[in-house]
């Protein structure tokens, strides 16, 4: 297994969040996430969603940085990923 993690560029809740994917199953990416003490609340369908501060901490737990491009083509191929298609539908 391969945990991915792109640059912190997504803005929201006043910081930067990079994307924490595996290439291979969920239950490893949670397992990773439980490691670095991620809450479970920061996972979102495909993926956890990781602030700044805590993106050199991935590194040296073994996540390997990535582009964007290559976190989507990871969870294509693992097929793993969720599209906007596949999210459930809120009800009102």
């Amino acid at each position: 297994m391969t945990v991915f993690i792109d640059l912190p560029r997504w803005p929201a809740h006043n910081t930067l969040w990079s994307h924490l994917v595996s290439d291979t199953s969920l239950d490893e990416l949670h397992h990773f996430a439980a490691l670095l003490g991620v809450p479970r609340r920061g996972f979102d369908l495909d993926h956890y969603d990781l602030p700044s501060e805590r993106y050199d901490d991935a590194i040296a737990a073994g996540a390997v940085p990535a582009s964007m491009r290559e976190i989507v083509e990871a969870l294509r191929s693992s097929g793993l990923r969720v599209t906007a298609r596949d999210r459930p539908t809120k009800s009102r």
